[in-house]
Parts: C-alpha cells; structure tokens; sequence
C-alpha cells in the first residue's frame, strides 16, 4: 500500500474514532439532558399554577375532592386533591412511572409535591409524556450517524487530496532519482520543487550519493578497459610465444607436453578474464539493446552452434518451440545466455541422454524450457547455482563456475526471469520467463 493511502486511512480512522466517541457520548447524554429539561418545565408549570391559583379555582377544581386531567393528546395531565388531616405533606419528588390512560400504557416524568392554599394543604401531580424524549432521541441517533458517514467520507477524501499534494515532490524523487539507479552517468541532478524540508534534504542526500556512485561506475569504466587491455595482452603474447616454441625441432617431447599444459592453461585464464569481464559490462549496463530477438531463431542458432558436441557423449538434442516470442535486447548477449544453458545441459549430461527446449505461453508470460537428462543437483546446489565460480559440484577442467553467473547477470540485463528446477541422478530443467508486453514486430 501507498504511503500516501496509509496516511490517509490512519487520519481516517483516527476521525472515526474521536467521532464515534462523540456520538456515543451525544446518545448517552441526551436523555438525561432531555430529562432535566422536563422536570424543568413541569417545576415551571407548578410555579405558574400555584401563582395563578386562585380561590374560587381551587375551589372548583376541588369539587370532588380531587382533581384530574389530561391535555387532548394525553402528553400531559396533572392531579391536584385535598390533603387528609392525619396524611403527611409530600416533598418534592420526581419518578418516572407507567401510567395507563385509555388502556395505553405510556411512561411519565412526574412531578409530586405538596403545597398549601388559604391554611389547607394540597397534592400536586404533574406528569409529562416520554414519548417526545424518546422520538427526539430517535432523530438524534439518525443524525448523528448520518453526520458520522458524512464526515467519514469527507475526511478520507481531503485526507487522500491533502497527502496526494504532500507527498507530490516523494514520489517525484522516486519516479525522476530512484527509479533511475541503473542508469547513473544519465541521472537527473535538477531538484525538485518542494516546500517541505525533509523532502530537500532527501532530494540533496540522493543527488549527492549519485555523484559519488557515477564517478566510481566511470572509474570502473575505466578500469575494465584497462585490465581488458593489461591482463589479455600478455596473455596473447606468451600464447604466441609458446606457440614458437613448439615449432623447434630440438624440442623434446617432455618440453611439447608442457607447452601444451602452458598453452591449455593461458586459454582458461584467457576465458576466465573474458567472462569477468563480461559479467562487469553487462551489470554496469555498457552494452545497448538495439535488436528484436526471435526466440526461436536463437535456439536454432545456439542448436547450430553446439551440435557437433552430441556425438561424443551420444545425446538426442529436441526442439518444440510451438510459438515464437520476439523482445528488444541485445542478440549477441542473449544468444550467450541460451549457449551458457543449453553447454551445461550437454557437459553434466549422461551418455545417450537427451538435450530438450520447449516453449509455452500462459498468464501473461512466454516460457522457454531447457531440460536434461544429466546427473543433477541436490537443493543446496541449486541455491548456490548462479554464485561466480560455483562449479556445481563438478570437477570438469574446463568449467570456471560462471557460465550461470553470466546467465543470471544478462537475464537482470533483459529483465529476464530465470528458474531452475533439478533432482539429483534425473536432470535438471531451467525456465526462461519473458513478461508478455506490447508485442514487437519481427525484424
């Protein structure tokens, strides 16, 4: 996820949060606020009636003794009646009780108190419905739950808008700086718009970091073309000069045998270097990818190439590449990848083995399949198979343990997946994984 989601969804819940405590605290509170407020105004009305109450009224009123009644919505009522002469007079007190009127049962606030007229003594009731309480309690939920949704909703969009703006100038460091690090003679040094300090100090630290890692990738530059030129050249010469050598006559056949050690090993040291080299080149990118490659042109070249290796060890090679796949990249480089693989599916082979490349295409992906019937590798072995100079467990001579550190370096190169599946005393199976894009036309 994002960091700008992350801090939108964090401020987002946080909102919630504070809001539902707030709406929990608003439901609980309004009953006893709405409950206050009746007992006000039934101790208002009380104050009114006793003030406006005059004799002749309460006369009246106390006909029978008692009075009752109710408004014509049964929301409020009030019972006055003459105190006995042994009853005690009642202080004020609220309750909420059921009444039931008209055989409904609804609950009342109520109000009871005692109060005296002309030296006779009275009983007040006044009693006010719930209902109002309870409806308003109702359209405070609602709304409170309504105005949660809203805010919820308007929070999570400006926190989105807020961050998406905040965060502008970070991922204009990543796309323009960080996603060029393969690339760091043509990385971009121009800083980027920001008012935020952090953001400067990182754009600053990053170019700062790519000057120092540029000059150290043309230093390296450099170098590999000196040790191409100071390491091969000797080499080249004590080849030549061997090789003299072995066209004197006087020379014994003792002496030809250690020449020709002498040549062997300078021709292993020569493809030693080369391979360094090669590996160097293609992770400091200094080579382009000017060609669109066929698949299986490729392998019928490398087929081409490697085939009069079959006979000596009696192998059956295969090919099944049912769908072509063509991508832009460098022919020479990947046609040594495949050479590397198809070599090693000859050289740990059995005899009377089988050699096989096969291709398939699913889920958005194109597969190139190169099997063996050879002798295998345990788990261990395989982890280790693309570490330089890891021989696989071989004690072939003429294996330097690069060729699939070369494979994995030009496959990084293309963008290229490789997978490799192997069972000891089996075989071994390596998958070539090409990302199915916008398809490029064949050349």
């Amino acid at each position: 996820m994002k960091l700008q989601f992350k801090l939108a969804l964090y401020n987002t819940l946080t909102k919630m949060a504070v809001i539902a405590i707030l709406g929990v605290l608003v439901l609980v509170s309004i009953n006893r606020i709405s409950v206050n407020h009746i007992r006000q105004r039934l101790l208002q009305k009380k104050t009114r009636l006793i003030t406006n109450l005059s004799g002749v009224e309460l006369e009246n009123l106390l006909t029978n003794k008692t009075f009752t009644d109710y408004n014509l919505l049964r929301e409020e009522y009030i019972v006055v009646r003459e105190l006995k002469i042994d009853e005690q007079p009642v202080k004020r007190k609220f309750s909420q009780e059921q009444r039931s009127i008209e055989d409904n049962n609804e609950a009342f606030q109520i109000l009871v108190t005692s109060f005296s007229y002309k030296g006779k003594k009275y009983r007040l009731e006044l009693g006010e419905a719930m209902t109002t309480v309870d409806q308003l309690e109702r359209t405070i939920s609602i709304f409170t739950l309504a105005v949660m949704v809203a805010a919820v909703i308007l929070s999570l969009m400006a926190d989105l808008a807020f961050t998406r703006l905040l965060l502008s100038p970070f991922y204009q460091i990543i796309d323009r700086k960080l996603n060029k690090v393969n690339d760091p003679v043509n990385f971009n040094y121009g800083l980027i718009k920001t008012s935020t300090t952090d953001f400067k100090v990182l754009d600053q630290s990053i170019s700062t970091l790519m000057q120092r890692i540029t000059t150290l990738f043309l230093t390296e530059k450099e170098f590999i073309a000196n040790i191409s030129h100071e390491l091969l050249t000797p080499i080249s010469i004590l080849n030549t000069r061997l090789e003299n050598l072995l066209n004197d006559e006087q020379l014994s056949t003792e002496g030809e045998n250690k020449i020709f050690a002498s040549l062997k090993t300078l021709a292993r040291l020569k493809g030693l270097i080369n391979s360094l080299l090669l590996i160097s080149r293609v992770e400091n990118r200094q080579y382009d990818k000017p060609d669109v490659i066929s698949v299986r042109q490729t392998v019928a070249d490398v087929h081409e190439e490697l085939e009069h290796r079959l006979p000596m060890m009696n192998l059956h090679f295969g090919t099944a590449i049912h769908e072509d796949h063509h991508f832009q990249g460098n022919r020479s480089l990947f046609h040594t990848l495949l050479a590397n693989l198809v070599s090693n599916a000859i050289k740990y082979n059995k005899p009377g083995g089988t050699v096989s490349i096969t291709s398939h295409s699913s889920s958005g992906q194109y597969m190139l399949i190169v099997s063996d019937t050879g002798m295998g590798m345990d788990k261990e072995a395989i982890e280790n198979a693309f570490v330089r100079f890891e021989k696989l467990g071989s004690e072939k001579e003429d294996s330097h343990g690069l060729g699939l550190a070369i494979v994995r370096s030009i496959a990084a190169f293309h963008g290229i997946e490789i997978n490799m599946q192997s069972e000891k005393g089996t075989g071994t199976t390596v998958t070539i994984n090409f990302k199915l894009s916008t398809p490029v036309p064949s050349s």
